[in-house]
């Protein structure tokens, strides 16, 4: 099954890529690497923002990761040119949660992108990962991860 076929079958079509909003590029590709920026719990409705373990439940915050995912894809469709079928591999995920001081399912959090990865590219999605809680992330997001994947 294609990557298009995949993504209509989870209903997903993906947004506009989101324009850097300081001094950095979306995505930067040096040889056969793709280095996305960060993506942010971020969608048409506004997203998911707030503290993990505080005004966002656990599970809310997975949706984001989620979102974060479906943002990595846009991304990569535009380092590409649309032709995601490019994707040799999703070498690896970096991921930050907005979390309380007593939260510690942050792992949990981050397998709402890395389960979309998998998802979306089967056995090519799997990947590396790095998954940290911080203090405070950008406009407030309560989840942002960035990528480093594989293309042809």
């Amino acid at each position: 099954m294609t990557v298009a076929a995949r993504l209509a079958e989870l209903g997903i079509s993906l947004p506009e890529p989101a324009k850097a909003v300081a001094n950095y590029v979306p995505w930067v590709q040096t040889g056969n690497l793709v280095h996305i920026s960060g993506q942010l719990s971020n969608d048409a409705a506004g997203g998911i923002k707030g503290t993990v373990g505080a005004d966002v439940s656990p599970d809310q915050a997975k949706d984001g990761a989620r979102m974060c995912g479906v943002n990595l894809l846009a991304q990569m469709s535009a380092a590409l040119d649309g032709d995601l079928e490019r994707v040799v591999r999703v070498v690896k995920l970096g991921g930050f949660v907005q979390a309380a001081v007593d939260f510690e399912a942050i792992p949990a959090v981050i397998n709402g992108c890395s389960d979309l990865m998998v998802e979306v590219f089967g056995d090519k999605g799997r990947h590396a990962r790095s998954a940290v809680g911080v203090y405070k992330l950008p406009l407030g997001f309560a989840v942002e991860v960035d990528a480093i994947v594989e293309v042809r």
